[in-house]
């Protein structure tokens, strides 16, 4: 359903405000006050495509909310790539208990970031980054790192693994990318990268919530005999 808007401009999509309070909670005004930044900012620097903002939530924001299950409680997350903010700001509006680092490597997209993240008041648990995921020492690692639309499988577990923290609890960290009707086409194609890596792939189709269109993501763990090393 649709906003009727001056001629000329995007129509902007409404969500059934019942969704959207059963998935965010009491941060609704926060992933209500993202949408906003998305559809105006966004749409006027070319981050979000005047094509895509009458299905902003159902195609982008309920999308990227489907990973919110997935992540641990108190976890650290890397998104890789992060453009607009998407899969990671949804997730930290949507988890207040991660802390959650956005890696961008374009100029522009990282001003749009760091604006957002101001304005949504995230800076307490949010960090932009400038630069791509190779060129970052993540230390001790994330216990998620994310990716969407960023590349294929073969690309990304080159970039995405040496963020991933190592040891502990089952072995480490994981990969969560969102991929489309593709994700075991591509999951198949990267058999060499993933053997070598030593990472088992799991497809998964999860939902933000039962009323909305399905998610497909590909998790990324270490295998049990990488455990040993």
């Amino acid at each position: 359903m649709s906003e009727t808007m001056p001629p000329g401009e995007a129509q902007v999509e409404i969500p059934d405000p019942d969704i959207v309070r059963a998935v965010f909670g009491p941060q609704e005004p926060i992933i209500r006050a993202y949408a906003e930044i998305l559809a105006t900012r966004g749409s006027e620097w070319g981050l979000i495509g005047p094509r895509e903002t009458p299905r902003l939530w159902d195609r982008h924001l309920f999308n990227c909310a489907a990973l919110l299950s997935l992540l641990p409680h108190g976890c650290t997350v890397a998104d890789v790539g992060s453009g607009a903010g998407l899969p990671g700001l949804v997730l930290a509006i949507g988890r207040p208990d991660a802390r959650v680092n956005l890696i961008e490597p374009l100029q522009r997209r990282v001003n749009f970031l760091e604006l957002a993240v101001a304005e949504l008041e995230l800076g307490d648990r949010v960090e932009v980054l400038h630069g791509r995921a190779e060129e970052f020492d993540p230390g001790t690692g994330f216990d998620v790192v994310t990716s969407r639309a960023v590349g294929a499988l073969t690309k990304l577990i080159g970039w995405c693994l040496p963020l991933v923290r190592t040891g502990g609890a089952g072995g480490g960290g994981e990969i969560l990318a969102l991929k489309g009707v593709g994700a075991q086409a591509e999951v198949e194609k990267a058999t060499k990268e993933l053997r070598k890596a030593r990472l088992s792939a799991e497809v998964l189709s999860v939902r933000a919530d039962p009323r909305t269109a399905s998610t497909t993501v590909v998790r990324l763990r270490r295998t049990v005999r990488q455990e040993r090393f």
